[in-house]
């Protein structure tokens, strides 16, 4: 089944489209979701909580075989996010694991497992890995409930929520600037700090390359001067013998060229004097006699300039076996050369000054400590004052969520700076902490056992840091375990303000909350043969009135006005 739904915002990302074949009680199902707050209810066992386990999948859970429907093979999990207005660095992310950058601004995500235990995973197309999928979903998807998927009890991203509810992430981000500063000046000491022995090497060697390069006296335009000169004089008894034998030609054989220009000259005066029309003939001749002589003049230079200097071609050779020897050492082009021997100076020199280097970087490693020292305990002190605001907002949320006398507290811990550096974001560490009854001890929410208080105290905070929060898709389940009446009504209040916000998908059985949903959709399972399958359907108003009215226990004229009042 099929369910079409029409995007009314374009600048939330969100979750378009989920598609699941052949997993527990679904068959084929593909779901289309909307902006805002989503709803989806129907009988229990009906199958609500399948879509969430589907979501879970494709961000990077394990998969266990127990989830194939039965008589399938395999199983597949899709689903489509439009990432407009998305500030997680994805675009970054793809590139760097070589995965396929998206297009329009959609992520498409693809999980398959089978029967025999092979698990595929696709990330736009591209081949993907499971922790790949689980950093996506770390950025895109909050799941509260019964799973393992809250981003809110790892205490970093804890920390972060504080800094960002009080304002602080200039501080931070200064904070963290140092980190770097103090790791690049640590690496550059421990490039300097070597044994003695490694010590002493390292100079010899940066001696020896300085000194050979050094000694060479390069110019980086000297080799093609060098292997025409070197062609030349390795040939110089053959070019004398040639250019000899061509000046035989033109003016010492008999006969020889310019003899026979002579010859050829009286000739055409006597064609001149007895036919005064051939006149223009002699200065045509006269060209010919000039360009030998030319040519004369010319051979005999450059037959003088020929040297059989054996000694001379030998330091060509010489030279030119050095350049290549550098060059397979240092470098592909005698540039090359040079810029290697400077660079191998100026390794040398800081070598030979280590201790004076030494003493530099320790003074500026002093300095950034005593930085870090005073930014981390400004950082701690302006965190210290933003606990109570945040403690104070969310125990209000938690109050209209009925926890009426419970406490939401942030528990900050500062130990005393340890040498080296620190993590990025300081030495503080956070954690959130609960007391939902009066005279019971605040114990950290990572250990509420009760997956509807989580989901409240989930939603409290999600209420409080919607303007901070930057992951664009909250999951619900079970969000209404032990509530109902006014609080019911103020649990669906607050899902609809987080949908104008951030789009939210809840699994509920209270209509109280149902109602306030811009969306809301049904699930339900039926029998095919000897099979059940389960379908799901967004619901139009009349549907709506039908399923609150069910929902609050009948179709009796009073229960459907019950739900019309709820809608309106």
């Amino acid at each position: 089944m099929r369910v079409i739904a029409q995007m009314t915002s374009a600048n939330l990302a969100m979750l378009t489209t989920l598609r699941i074949k052949n997993l527990a009680l679904v068959a084929d199902l593909t779901l289309e979701l909307q902006p805002g707050c989503n709803v989806i209810t129907g009988e229990t066992g009906a199958g609500k909580s399948i879509l969430i386990g589907a979501l879970t999948l494709l961000l990077g859970e394990r998969a266990a075989r127990t989830l194939l429907r039965g008589g399938s093979d395999s199983c597949t999990v899709e689903a489509v996010f439009d990432l407009t207005g998305l500030r997680a660095p994805l675009p970054a992310f793809l590139e760097e694991n070589g995965l396929e950058p998206c297009e329009d601004h959609r992520l498409l995500l693809k999980r398959t497992f089978t029967a025999a235990g092979a698990n595929r995973q696709f990330i736009n197309g591209s081949p993907a890995t499971l922790q790949q999928l689980a950093v996506l979903g770390e950025w895109l998807v909050d799941i509260h409930g019964p799973h393992d998927h809250q981003s809110l009890l790892h205490p970093a991203r804890q920390l972060a929520i504080l800094d960002a509810f009080g304002g602080l992430e200039s501080e931070r981000e200064a904070f963290a600037a140092r980190v770097r500063r103090r790791a690049a000046l640590a690496a550059e000491k421990a490039a300097l700090v070597v044994d003695e022995r490694t010590y002493a090497q390292q100079l010899d060697l940066l001696r020896f390359q300085v000194d050979e390069i050094t000694a060479a006296a390069l110019q980086p335009d000297e080799e093609t001067a060098l292997q025409r000169e070197h062609q030349r004089a390795s040939n110089a008894a053959k070019l004398l013998q040639l250019s000899q034998a061509a000046l035989a030609q033109l003016a010492e054989d008999d006969p020889s060229l310019l003899g026979q220009a002579g010859t050829l000259g009286r000739l055409v005066q006597e064609l001149a004097r007895v036919d005064p029309s051939a006149q223009p003939l002699l200065a045509t001749h006269g060209l010919l006699a000039s360009a030998a002589r030319e040519l004369q003049d010319e051979l005999s230079r450059y037959a003088d300039k020929l040297e059989t200097d054996p000694g001379r071609l030998q330091q060509l050779e010489e030279r030119l076996n050095l350049l290549q020897s550098l060059k397979r050492k240092y470098g592909p082009t005698l540039a090359a050369v040079v810029a290697f021997g400077e660079e191998a100076r100026g390794k040398l020199r800081q070598l030979e000054e280590r201790d004076t280097e030494l003493a530099r970087l320790n003074a500026a490693l002093a300095a950034v400590d005593e930085e870090l020292r005073q930014a981390g305990r400004e950082l701690s002190a302006h965190r210290r004052k933003v606990i109570p605001r945040l403690s104070q907002a969310v125990t209000r949320q938690l109050g209209d969520l009925g926890f009426k006398q419970s406490q939401f507290g942030v528990a900050l811990t500062t130990p005393d700076p340890a040498p080296g550096a620190p993590p990025a974001t300081g030495w503080d560490t956070v954690e959130f902490q609960f007391a939902p009854n009066p005279g019971e001890p605040a114990r950290p929410l990572r250990a509420i056992a009760s997956s509807g208080e989580m989901a409240r105290v989930m939603l409290a905070l999600k209420t409080v840091l919607a303007a901070e929060d930057e992951i664009p898709v909250l999951v619900f389940d079970e969000v209404d375990a032990n509530v109902g009446g006014e609080t019911a009504r103020v649990v669906g209040e607050k899902m609809r303000q987080l949908g104008a916000k951030r789009q939210v998908l809840c699994v509920t059985h209270l209509p109280q909350v149902a109602a306030q949903a811009q969306a809301h959709y049904v699930v339900t399972k039926e029998s095919q043969g000897d099979r059940t399958v389960s379908h799901i359907r967004r619901l139009d108003r009349n549907e709506r009135v039908t399923e609150l009215a069910r929902m609050l226990g009948g179709q009796s004229a009073t229960a459907r006005r019950h739900a019309e009042a709820l809608l309106r």
